[in-house]
């Protein structure tokens, strides 16, 4: 297969725009250097908000900034797009179409995956803004999952582990991680996606088991394969 170069709309959030780098390069088949893939990464801090903007919060619209970053990256060689934050898939067609290069659908392949894997009943850990937009429940539909969404309160704390903890740079509290999956856990979830690319920092920090689906896992993958390239 031709090998393709990779374009990474980044800086959203910045942290896991780098991790998505370094899984990439971790389960990437290699042996040296020019047998890894070839990328280029943004990593623009600017682009506003995309949960403020879904919930009309903001009027700073992150499209418009996330289009002319993936045609930077188009105009200096990238034949493949990645955006490492779910909440942005809200806009996916837009985004797609003003690039004009294929866009890795995250949401869609973590739903795949999920339906891969046996699960039927999984847990959507993901940004209000994404909830809201209902593209979780909907790929998971798709695919004959049943969704299941935290309650409001559950919901803040999954808000409070995104923003006031890995945006804010800070340790994962895990009290408010274990609140959150024994909540999840009584309503009857088999696995949980985590569909927030922070949330992916989280698995890191506390090394989570494979009962967890990590969407920006599930990106490095398909990243690699439609580059040309395999997966360890």
């Amino acid at each position: 297969m031709e090998k393709k170069v990779l374009g990474i709309i980044g800086g959203v959030g910045p942290l896991a725009t780098m991790l998505l780098g370094e899984m990439i390069v971790r389960r990437t088949v290699a042996s040296v250097d020019q047998e890894h893939v070839q990328m280029v990464i943004t990593n623009n801090t600017s682009i506003p908000d995309r949960t403020t903007y879904i919930l009309d919060r903001s009027k700073k619209n992150p499209v418009p900034v996330m289009i002319s970053d993936g045609q930077k990256l188009k105009s200096i060689g990238a034949e493949v797009i990645a955006v490492p934050c779910n909440t942005a898939h809200s806009f996916y067609e837009e985004i797609q179409k003003g690039i004009g290069l294929p866009v890795i659908h995250m949401i869609q392949e973590t739903a795949k995956k999920a339906k891969l894997e046996g699960a039927k009943k999984v847990g959507i850990l993901a940004t209000t803004g994404t909830l809201t937009a209902s593209v979780y429940q909907l790929a998971c539909r798709e695919v004959g999952i049943q969704p299941i969404v935290p309650d409001e309160e559950t919901q803040k704390l999954v808000m409070s582990v995104i923003y006031d903890d890995v945006k804010a740079g800070k340790p994962v509290d895990f009290s408010k991680w274990q609140q959150i999956i024994a909540t999840m856990n009584a309503l009857g979830c088999d696995r949980i996606i985590l569909g927030c690319t922070e949330l992916s920092i989280v698995n890191k920090e506390l090394k989570l088991d494979e009962f967890y689906i990590d969407s920006l896992m599930v990106l490095a993958d398909c990243a690699i394969e439609l580059c040309g390239y395999e997966t360890i």
